[in-house]
């Protein structure tokens, strides 16, 4: 029960890797506070594990992330899963779709963190550790990709937001990292693929990017998302976690 007596809120928890994430704390003895805009996915996972507590979010909107964090304990740990996938190259991005990617991929992040990150630093005084963890990936400053151009610039800015929130923070108990996840499976990539004007294709581009020769699932990524909340990564802050199928070997 490497979590026991930690409280964690996740974004984006009805589904994917924040539910995979959300599951995985709770069954490690955590205190769940899972949200996510969408209300099904959340009565989905409460009923496969009632113990979790969920809370209607849309991460995008401040005034909701203050009046959530108003009805809350302090944290002992934080997982912004909650994120955006365009698709397109620079040439396709509209100063919509930039402004979308931008508000989901970062801003949300900065708002969540400023938000809840007083009582983190609160609860690292009398628990020594307190641990924020951001959804980056390797799209990102680490790995360019056709048509990610929105993606991949968004996810190097959560990159460069971890780092300067574990440099600010790490002599007050607070450590911040980021996870650069590989193609996992998802619905947000089934979504993806299906749309593609050759969906079989499509998820056989998807497989090839992997060395392993898969695509990564929920459970790949989750067992990450434990340590980095965990006492086990006690030492570890500032870093940008690959966990990729060998992508950037």
């Amino acid at each position: 029960m490497r979590l026991k007596g930690k409280t964690i809120l996740i974004t984006a928890a009805g589904q994917g890797i924040g539910r995979a994430s959300a599951e995985a704390c709770f069954n490690e003895g955590a205190q769940v506070i899972a949200t996510d805009v969408n209300a099904e996915a959340l009565q989905q996972l409460q009923k496969a594990c009632p113990g979790i507590k969920t809370h209607l979010l849309d991460v995008t909107d401040g005034h909701a992330i203050k009046a959530l964090a108003g009805q809350l304990p302090n944290l002992d740990g934080l997982f912004n899963c909650a994120g955006f996938v365009h698709n397109g190259s620079v040439l396709d991005l509209s100063d919509e779709d930039w402004d979308f990617s931008v508000a989901l991929n970062v801003t949300s992040m900065v708002r969540m963190c400023r938000t809840f990150l007083p009582g983190m630093l609160e609860q690292a005084k009398v628990g020594g550790s307190s641990s924020i963890v951001n959804m980056a990936s390797m799209a990102s400053s680490i790995k360019g990709f056709p048509m990610r151009t929105a993606y991949g610039a968004t996810k190097a800015a959560v990159i460069g937001l971890t780092k300067g929130i574990a440099a600010d923070f790490v002599k007050q108990g607070i450590r911040c990292n980021c996870v650069c996840p590989g193609t996992v499976d998802t619905p947000s990539l089934r979504g993806r693929i299906d749309s593609a004007p050759d969906p079989v294709q499509a998820q056989k581009d998807f497989i090839a990017r992997q060395p392993m020769g898969r695509l990564a699932e929920v459970s790949d990524i989750a067992p990450m998302i434990v340590y980095l909340l965990s006492d086990d990564s006690k030492f570890v802050t500032g870093q940008a976690m690959l966990v990729d199928g060998g992508v950037t070997i």
